[in-house]
């Protein structure tokens, strides 16, 4: 399980003495258990936790890899190139534990598939080829990536 590699490089990071690991590491750890927390809560904006735990982790990875990449942008345009730098070290650090995720061609195809199962016609189908997408691909696809592939599979 991803959650068991994060730890076990927590405790490596702390015991080599990488400050900005065991930092980085210690945060994803964070982000897990408030995601747990939110899984549990009974009007959960989240919904109920997925039935596969690397599934919840992954999506906790990919969001926080998301909202750092939203920095480095905005650290860019306010010539905060430092902080920029401390964000892209976050970022390699958090993207050792991703899957290794689905390229354009495969993640094309896995569209198509699904698009020729479901019989999806038009846009109106989108959302439930995100879903079946979802339900098959979570941990190794880029959900924001794969709607720009969906949308226009299905408007082509």
């Amino acid at each position: 399980m991803i959650r068991d590699t994060i730890k076990t490089a927590l405790i490596t990071a702390m015991k080599g003495g990488d400050k900005a690991g065991t930092a980085t590491l210690r945060l994803v750890q964070s982000a897990i258990k408030n995601r747990d927390i939110e899984a549990r809560a009974p009007q959960s904006r989240e919904g109920k936790a997925p039935d596969d735990d690397d599934v919840l982790v992954v999506e906790v990875l990919q969001k926080m890899i998301k909202q750092r990449r939203e920095s480095i942008e905005m650290y860019v345009k306010g010539a905060r190139l430092e902080l920029a730098d401390a964000e892209s070290a976050e970022i390699a650090v958090i993207e050792q534990f991703l899957p290794q995720q689905m390229s354009d061609a495969d993640t094309t195809a896995a569209i198509e598939a699904i698009k020729a199962e479901l019989g999806a016609g038009g846009m109106k189908d989108m959302g439930r080829v995100m879903a079946e997408l979802k339900a098959r691909h979570a941990t190794t696809l880029d959900m924001s990536k794969a709607s720009g592939l969906v949308k226009a599979a299905l408007a082509g």
